[in-house]
């Protein structure tokens, strides 16, 4: 089955181009049902792969499938290559899983919409760019993906592109983008200067075997992280993702969970042994930035109102802790949690898009309220997803965020702080966001004040092509934790899968503190979690305390605004200065030249009148020149 994985990218691919050409002629729910299947089809293909790769020991779960030679200049040859190993079949099977449940859900949550054939279009070539990136074998093959899923993020954010907002959000997701893909290209050009390759196989065996230099594995690290900061939401690049909310909710289920946003933790998983051989300010760096984002984050989260915003901030939060794990060696956390991430954070933005169905396309939470009573489902399943990311055992978020705590405790005690504070204020803000939707009293037709909707109806469940993927989510969001439980090493399973591609990187913490004790460290976790669900029902259900939820919060601490009053002030002022050089001074040197030249040409060329008699008395002249000098420089002499 190894050798049939190039299907997995091949079939949404086909989903894209019969959709790009009978779309319209299969029409709404025909287009839907069948860009679904092919993610679905996707899916069987690569789990046939996981069960085949199972059968193998660990040294033989390495394959390379070559396409065709895609790039044969001199030296530099690269491969239409995948590589099939433990880490693209997980990516993989999250995303086919996941990508399959989120189009099945959106046939419903689209219907009616006049673009429905071209949104699952889309999304189909999403799927398919995010496979591409994930299965490269190389660094160029996944740049070629990352290009995609850029590219279609811009298409899908702002899918609803009469709004400015969307526009605008599709337009900012793009441009930030481009920054961190500034920082992959730099990456691949210093992999192949030094090692001569852009190869993973390549860059880490030299790594491996000690032919990378600490400096210029730094460097490529470094430059790989700027990328991810891009694609995974980090600071200083994060400010894109919040308003991904412009798309429609399917579009940021797919972005936020299962596929764009993993991309930067995928990608330094992969190089885990060049980040090994770097200085170590480089991991302590990328830790520190995924705590400091994953902090930053979290107290956003909790003075925001609009449903699909509060998840968003709680995305780049949760991203952080991926980092911080990353930076802290702990190679396997970091996907153990993204794959748990995918599974309740999938479900949460799909059951807010069960919400705002309902509440007939109503976001602000001010505006809910008691929606348990007439969207139950919707409401059971939601809270399942909020069990598992407020860390309560024994729900899947609650085994990857602690082991993710026990690194950074072994790693750095500053940052496991951060990361407790972090735990605690992603319990509280989900509570709240719990409390506001589907507890408290209904507020669907309150017209006291200006939080009231406008006109009165009734919220209601969304259909069962929306409600099944829920419950399929909510039951992966359960159970999910059983992948790598810290009872043994022979619960370890994702560990022993794992271990071929990251044994090289994976920090060993089994004589530190921490680990003698993580059963104490693990209680702590459930007690901070408690702790954050007990202060906000005080807050927000018991009214025992006021809501402490600043401004400044609530406009992301401006960070958002001070950028865009930077670049439309001194930054435009700037780049119009540096435009202004390049015509006048580069472009001016090179004109310059070319006039010089030009001229020169031009005195010479009255030279060349074409007349044998001319050239004999020139010729003369030189000869007797040339019989001067040496007469001079013999009576000289």
């Amino acid at each position: 089955m190894v050798e049939l994985a190039w299907l997995i990218p091949a079939l949404p691919l086909v989903g894209f181009l019969t959709i790009l050409l009978f779309g319209r002629r299969l029409g709404d729910p025909k287009a839907g049902l069948f860009a679904a299947l092919m993610p679905a089809a996707s899916f069987l293909v690569t789990a046939f792969v996981y069960f085949d790769l199972l059968s193998r020991e660990a040294e033989e779960r390495h394959h390379v499938i070559t396409l065709f030679s895609w790039v044969p200049v001199g030296s530099l040859h690269i491969d239409m290559a995948f590589l099939v190993d433990p880490l693209s079949v997980t990516m993989a099977l999250f995303i086919t899983g996941i990508g399959s449940l989120i189009h099945f859900y959106a046939v419903g949550y689209m219907h009616g919409d006049p673009k429905f054939s071209k949104f699952f279009l889309y999304l189909n070539l999403f799927v398919f760019s995010m496979l591409m990136l994930v299965l490269g074998e190389n660094l160029l093959v996944t740049f070629l993906g990352w290009e995609g899923v850029g590219a279609c993020s811009y298409f899908l954010i702002s899918f609803w592109h009469t709004r400015d907002s969307a526009a605008t959000a599709g337009k900012k997701a793009f441009v930030t983008n481009r920054v961190g893909d500034w920082g992959v290209m730099i990456a691949m050009f210093l992999a192949f200067t030094t090692v001569g390759t852009v190869s993973y196989s390549g860059i880490n065996e030299a790594a491996e075997m000690g032919h990378l230099a600490p400096v210029t594995a730094t460097a490529i690290a470094m430059m790989l992280f700027i990328g991810a900061c891009g694609k995974s939401a980090q600071l200083p690049l994060y400010l894109w993702l919040p308003d991904a909310m412009e798309g429609p909710t399917p579009v940021s289920a797919l972005i936020h969970a299962a596929t764009m946003v993993t991309s930067g933790v995928f990608l330094m998983t992969r190089v885990n042994p060049v980040l090994k051989v770097s200085y170590d300010w480089a991991p302590t760096t990328i830790a520190t930035i995924g705590a400091i984002t994953a902090l930053f984050a979290a107290t956003i989260a909790v003075a925001q109102n609009d449903i699909k915003k509060v998840l968003a901030y709680s995305t780049v939060s949760q991203l952080g802790f991926m980092f911080l794990a990353v930076g802290s060696g702990a190679y396997v956390a970091a996907i153990f949690h993204m794959v748990t991430h995918a599974f309740f954070k999938a479900l949460l933005f799909l059951g807010s898009g069960s919400v705002i169905h309902g509440m007939h396309h109503e976001q602000d939470m001010r505006r809910m309220g008691a929606l348990r009573k007439v969207m139950p489902i919707t409401a059971f399943t939601f809270i399942i997803g909020w069990l598992a990311i407020a860390g309560v055992p024994p729900f899947a978020g609650f085994w990857s965020k602690d082991e993710i705590l026990l690194f950074a405790f072994a790693n750095n005690r500053a940052l496991y702080v951060i990361g407790v504070v972090t735990a605690l204020l992603t319990a509280y803000y989900m509570t709240r966001q719990v409390i506001m939707v589907f507890y408290g009293e209904a507020r669907w037709n309150d017209h006291s004040d200006d939080h009231g909707a406008h006109g009165d109806f009734k919220p209601h469940e969304s259909p069962k092509i929306m409600l099944l993927p829920l419950v399929v989510l909510a039951v992966l969001s359960a159970v999910g934790g059983v992948m790598q439980l810290p009872f043994s090493k022979s619960t370890h399973f994702l560990e022993h899968w794992l271990e071929p591609v990251i044994e090289f990187g994976e920090a060993d913490i089994k004589k530190t503190w921490a680990y003698d004790n993580k059963w104490l460290l693990l209680g702590l976790a459930v007690v901070v979690a408690l702790v954050g669900i007990m202060a906000s029902i005080a807050v927000y259900s018991k009214k025992k305390a006021k809501a402490i939820e600043p401004p400044i919060l609530a406009d992301a601490w401006r960070y958002d605004s001070a950028v865009s009053s930077f670049v439309g002030g001194p930054g435009k002022a700037a780049f119009h200065a540096l435009a202004l050089f390049d015509a006048k001074v580069v472009d001016g040197a090179v004109n310059g030249a070319g006039n010089v030249t030009r001229s020169t040409s031009g005195v010479v060329r009255k030279v060349q009148t074409g007349f044998v008699r001319s050239y004999a008395v020139i010729l003369s002249i030189g000869v007797l020149l040339v019989l001067a000098w040496f007469l001079f420089r013999g009576v000289s002499a």
